[in-house]
């Protein structure tokens, strides 16, 4: 089944050549049953690692729900692009890297090889960048690629070093193996040169500034594919390549975990001061990430399905939240909370999801983020006491942020100079986009 959904995947990139209205509508269509597919291997093989294909592909629960969100989120972000395909800037060409960009997260996530993920790792930068300095909104789009593909490159190249290494020491490539055999790899060093690629690339604070300047010049679904998916590739890596470090109780691992907490109330507290809505939202991702590197730090079963849930439940509600901001965007030709303001006087559009994205992003019930990052609080305060100041003015300064984003679009009369707000395909759009997101959202925290 998973081999059938990879084979649907590279059937939409022949599809492209018939026509671009059919392949884009076509494209959205078995994305979205590629999703079906997913969930279906995922909930008949719970708690089941198998390999398939003569051990090229490993399926496994975090592997189905990271392609599952990829597949998703592409979907939603064809159909949220649908200005491309009615301006007929070269569509084509867009649904192209978009279609490729999904196909390699697909077999990233999937693949049972280390040098394999390595390779489609380091590809996924290929289509974003394509995305970003093809169909972005500034001229600083080029130099925005640049900081995300000199940050990410250069901090990747030492895993390569790393996986030669494990690979000189067990003479095997398959992750599956290297469980069953418990290879440990020892050495400040190595650590390093393992994490710092899947640190910068969720990203930790203080390696994280490619990442507002990618989002804010990234086009619609060059923002919620980055946010809901490229992001889940450092904390992907992080859970599969933990496995070589066993000292948990370390120095190192205690110094990590102290600093991401630190760099998520920064992020957060940034965040408090951003004018700019885009910006607020890429940095109230470092916060959320943040956390998620802390669960695969921890070291306990605990955190590892808490930063598991919360993977899921950010990508899911930040791309919501994107959308909804270039949604604004469309109407204010602005992204400055100072010019948006009146959204209240759109009673059924704009305002009614962003209430809701907000709160999904601010972990209010009943949400899969509340109960993923009180699964992660549980396991963070059991490492240690010292962090429950911390973790509860993270909390408040993530409803704090969500709340002024709200408030501050919503107050004031609608101006006379926006663009109108009646249009009946747009508002159609905005609720099937948004009521897909809030779905899983909301159903997975009360099946949890």
């Amino acid at each position: 089944m998973l081999f059938s959904s990879l084979l649907l995947m590279a059937f939409l990139l022949v599809m492209i050549s018939v026509s671009s209205e059919l392949s884009w509508w076509t494209s959205i269509w078995i994305s979205a049953l590629s999703t079906e597919i997913m969930a279906c291997i995922s909930y008949s093989n719970t708690g089941v690692s198998s390999c398939s294909y003569g051990g090229v592909f490993n399926c496994d629960e975090l592997s189905c729900a990271m392609i599952w969100l990829s597949s998703f989120i592409c979907s939603l972000s064809l159909l949220g692009s649908n200005k491309i395909l009615t301006q007929k800037t070269m569509e084509s060409s867009f649904l192209g890297c978009l279609l490729t960009l999904m196909l390699i997260l697909a077999v990233c996530f999937s693949v049972n090889s280390l040098l394999m993920f390595y390779i489609f790792f380091e590809l996924s930068l290929i289509p974003t960048f394509l995305v970003i300095c093809g169909w972005g909104y500034q001229p600083e789009r080029l130099r925005a690629s640049k900081f995300m593909v000199l940050y990410t490159v250069s901090a990747s190249l030492p895993l390569l070093m790393f996986i030669l290494c494990v690979i000189w020491t067990s003479g095997s490539l398959e992750f599956s193996l290297l469980s069953l055999w418990n290879v440990e790899v020892k050495g400040l060093f190595l650590f390093m040169a393992c994490v710092t690629a899947f640190l910068a690339k969720t990203p930790m604070y203080g390696l994280h500034m490619w990442l507002p300047k990618a989002h804010v010049e990234a086009p619609v679904a060059g923002s919620m594919i980055l946010a809901g998916v490229l992001l889940k590739l450092g904390g992907y890596g992080l859970a599969r390549f933990i496995q070589f470090f066993k000292e948990w109780d370390s120095a190192v691992f205690s110094c990590v975990v102290c600093l991401c907490i630190f760099g998520g109330v920064m992020g957060s507290f940034i965040c408090c001061f951003q004018v700019d809505m885009k910006s607020l939202v890429a940095y109230s991702s470092v916060g959320h990430m943040s956390l998620v590197l802390c669960g695969f730090m921890s070291g306990s079963f605990v955190g590892f399905a808490g930063a598991w849930l919360l993977m899921t439940a950010h990508g899911l509600s930040s791309s919501g939240m994107f959308y909804l901001v270039s949604e604004m965007y469309g109407l204010f030709s602005s992204r400055s909370m100072v010019l948006v303001r009146g959204m209240s006087g759109n009673l059924v559009g704009v305002n009614v999801w962003l209430v809701l994205m907000c709160g999904f992003n601010a972990a209010a019930p009943p949400s899969m983020s509340i109960c993923s990052e009180v699964i992660l609080y549980i396991s963070l305060m059991n490492y240690s006491l010292l962090f429950c100041g911390f973790l509860g003015f993270l909390s408040f300064l993530s409803c704090l942020y969500s709340w002024l984003l709200y408030c501050n679009t919503q107050s004031g009369s609608y101006p006379s100079w926006a663009r109108p707000v009646s249009v009946v395909s747009s508002i159609y759009l905005q609720s099937v986009l948004c009521s897909s997101l809030s779905f899983p959202l909301i159903g997975l925290c009360l099946c949890l």
